[in-house]
């Protein structure tokens, strides 16, 4: 089952969860611009003035939701810059279809190249989901000279510990709907209705729980609808992970990371806390915040909270 509108917004819209209202982000300057990488061309965005606080530079996830979703983090531009872009493969970014160019090495690469096209030799780095993966790949390789801060948020440091929770929490949906889930699944039958609904009922529990959902969520949905990143990289859906990064594997290396690290997660979050406990024990010194009544884009859900927690790190 590819990523679509009527997968995600149809079954979320009807969910009865708590209301939430996107920050209101003050007026900053912004500026915008295309980077050259391998493969072609990178889109970044950059609000507020080039002040003298360190720039924060946030990794999106998905592979391929594009940077729409953590658009409420744009509230943290008042104090220092924050750089936002879409990753190669996604928003509005060139997204050629080459599938070698889907490879975590070289979005590692990437990261490097945004920051020598926008002088970024210093930077607190921000990585949500995937984006998380991508920051500890980016640090347990030798490529975080400069990296004075990190923020990790609905974060996995392996591929297969997340996979087993993600599928403990299709398991325990509520009336029967795991079972189902699994039965039509063994039918085949992934691009069924039924199925589509069911698959809704767990990203409205455990993906975004924001009521109504902001027009960012749903920019966020349709650049995965046509991601080949994420069809390379991840696979059909969420709880089917074929893709390149299927046994991605960082447990053992969590220790190479020296810097003051922060890690968020939602109490519902896709990403079970197992999985951020680890990185917490693996990181020396790093703090972790859960916040109640969130999943896993705890940005959208609660804006304004989540930043303040945000700020106070960064701080």
């Amino acid at each position: 089952m590819k990523f679509t509108r009527r997968t995600m917004l149809a079954a979320l819209a009807t969910s009865a969860l708590a209301p939430s209202a996107l920050a209101s982000a003050p007026q900053v300057t912004d500026e915008t611009g295309f980077v050259d990488v391998a493969g072609g061309k990178v889109w970044w965005r950059r609000a507020g003035k080039r002040k003298k606080k360190t720039p924060l530079l946030l990794l999106h996830g998905g592979p391929g939701c594009g940077h729409n979703y953590l658009l409420p983090m744009k509230g943290l531009a008042d104090e220092r810059p924050v750089i936002f872009y879409d990753q190669l493969g996604c928003g509005l970014s060139d997204a050629p279809e080459d599938d070698v160019l889907y490879r975590i090495p070289r979005f590692v690469d990437e990261v490097d190249a945004i920051r020598r096209a926008l002088g970024l030799d210093r930077i607190i780095l921000f990585g949500n989901s995937w984006g998380s993966m991508l920051a500890i790949e980016y640090m347990v390789t030798g490529h975080g000279k400069g990296v004075e801060k990190l923020i990790l948020s609905g974060a996995l440091a392996s591929v297969p510990q997340a996979t087993a929770g993600i599928n403990r929490l299709v398991d325990n949906l509520p009336n029967g709907a795991g079972k189902r889930i699994r039965e039509l699944e063994a039918a085949g039958q992934q691009s069924s209705k039924e199925y589509e609904s069911l698959v809704g009922v767990f990203y409205a529990r455990h993906l975004c729980r924001a009521n109504p959902l902001p027009p960012e969520f749903d920019a966020t949905v349709a650049n995965l609808a046509k991601s080949p990143a994420y069809r390379v990289l991840n696979g059909p859906n969420e709880f089917t992970i074929t893709g390149v990064m299927k046994d991605w594997e960082r447990r053992a290396d969590l220790g190479r990371i020296k810097v003051p690290t922060l890690i968020t997660t939602g109490e519902f979050d896709e990403v079970t806390i197992d999985c951020e406990e680890t990185i917490q024990q693996g990181i020396a010194g790093s703090q972790l915040v859960v916040m109640p009544d969130c999943s896993h884009l705890t940005m959208l859900e609660k804006p304004d909270e989540y930043n303040a927690i945000i700020r106070r790190f960064i701080t």
